[in-house]
């Protein structure tokens, strides 16, 4: 990747029971097209050497794997539910490589969630065990991480506050369901946005399909790409003829490099 530029990668574009789920004889669970199998959703931003991870579900070990990450500087979370943080435990080989603790930043309330869900990593730390140093943060942070500037939104995951991510001229949201007014301004005027679509249907807590197209139609960015999606969505070589040109179902391993 040329010097400066910002890479995506979709690690997981699915929800929290992935693509295909367990036990479902649907198309989209039976489909052979790669674009159909899905991960749980993460993301892994990447500038220079720096390797920046965007959530950390149960299939974090897999997508590590997967597109060859030997590096990890970082750790940004979006919220407390285990299909974005209980993959944690699999940081280990990052501290044994880093001879440091991984930076884990995170809204107090997730902060202390991963620390219950972790008490064995805390309480009284054993050599083997991950080595996590937790940084909260909130919708006024702004990160820097040498020249890549990162800053946190504030979105609602139904009633639930949550935290999306403002990267340069990328935003990058998951579990969304609306946006408070006073956080808009963070989000207009990107070029290039990654949102949730659910599947077709209301749902109490994520953006179905016509609501994250009408997102997309308020920002009015250049290109977008959809992801958290559930086998429900559809098969991805049918509906992705039905979406506008600059939408895009994003699918696991896609790779965005933006200027």
């Amino acid at each position: 990747m040329e010097k400066g530029k910002l890479k995506l990668t979709f690690l997981g574009t699915g929800t929290s029971q992935g693509v295909p789920v367990i036990g479902c004889d649907c198309a989209v669970c039976n489909s052979a097209d790669p674009r159909d199998n899905r991960l749980r959703s993460s993301a892994l931003l990447s500038v220079g050497e720096q390797n920046i991870l965007i959530d950390a579900g149960p299939d974090l070990r897999q997508q590590m794997l997967r597109e060859r990450v030997k590096r990890v500087d970082a750790i940004l979370l979006t919220h407390e539910h285990n299909d974005h943080v209980i993959g944690l435990d699999d940081i280990r080989p990052f501290n044994f490589s880093s001879g440091r603790p991984m930076a884990v930043y995170a809204q107090r309330r997730v902060a202390a969630e991963v620390r219950r869900r972790f008490e064995y990593v805390f309480a009284d730390p054993m050599p083997g065990l991950p080595r996590i140093e937790l940084i909260e943060i909130d919708e006024h942070t702004i990160l820097y991480f040498d020249n890549l500037a990162i800053r946190p939104i504030g979105v609602l995951h139904g009633r639930l506050p949550i935290l999306g991510f403002r990267i340069g001229d990328l935003t990058y949201l998951t579990d969304v369901k609306t946006i408070p007014e006073s956080e808009m301004w963070k989000v207009l005027g990107t070029k290039y946005l990654v949102v949730n679509a659910l599947h077709h249907n209301e749902h109490p807590t994520h953006m179905n399909l016509i609501e994250a197209l009408a997102f997309v139609e308020t920002v009015r960015p250049q290109r977008s790409w959809l992801t958290h999606m559930s086998h429900n969505i559809g098969l991805a070589v049918e509906v992705g003829k039905d979406l506008p040109p600059h939408v895009f179902l994003a699918y696991d391993g896609l790779e965005l490099v933006f200027d």
